[in-house]
């Protein structure tokens, strides 16, 4: 009970703050995602990312052995799920992650790799609150395993190969459109009027 007190008090302090904060730079010029988030900012998104993270996760290591098969089903995930706002190589330097409040992070840096297998997975199954980072776990057994091997290729992305790029950006989503224009491009170069291939439906909100 004391716990969650403390916790809770840390929480509505950092609100307060952020408030005046907000309050002053809004009379001034108004809000805008593209700023900058100032230091308050920051660090308050930093400390609701560590409280976000269940205690009984906080030291937890990676159940899964690091083999190729799972780099390579963390990989896929994270072309296909993960990489519009974070970049293949997780830099974050994508149109729409630069365009978030706060930024999306560089994962390949000391910030994100030296938080602990379990922080990595809870934000992933759980998202983060007040940030753009939502959550994709759903409780089963099956999400956990997919998280976890993505666990795996964070620790991964700062060795990451031209190869392996290469081969998720294949794997990176498509809007239709484009999926359309590659459909008519291939129906063109092999002289055929049938449809040389489908478009995929529609995104899956699930994330495994």
């Amino acid at each position: 009970m004391r716990r969650r007190t403390k916790t809770a008090g840390i929480v509505f302090l950092l609100i307060a703050v952020l408030a005046v904060v907000m309050l002053i730079r809004t009379t001034r010029h108004g809000f805008s995602a593209l700023d900058e988030p100032t230091a308050v900012e920051a660090f308050m998104a930093r400390t609701m990312r560590r409280l976000s993270v269940p205690s009984d996760l906080r030291g937890r290591r990676n159940p899964l052995p690091v083999t190729p098969e799972i780099l390579s089903e963390g990989r896929d995930h994270f072309a296909d799920h993960c990489a519009t706002c974070h970049g293949n190589d997780g830099k974050g330097q994508t149109a729409m992650g630069q365009k978030f409040y706060p930024r999306v992070p560089d994962m390949t840096s000391e910030d994100t790799q030296s938080q602990s297998d379990g922080e990595l997975f809870a934000t992933i199954e759980n998202g983060i609150r007040l940030t753009a980072m939502p959550a994709f776990g759903n409780g089963t057994a099956e999400s956990a395993r997919g998280s976890w091997a993505l666990v795996h290729f964070i620790r991964h992305l700062p060795a990451i190969t031209e190869e392996e790029l290469a081969a998720m950006e294949k794997m990176n989503h498509k809007p239709h459109a484009e999926w359309e224009r590659l459909r008519e491009e291939e129906t063109f170069l092999s002289g055929e009027e049938g449809v040389a291939r489908e478009a995929p439906p529609a995104a899956s909100k699930s994330h495994h």
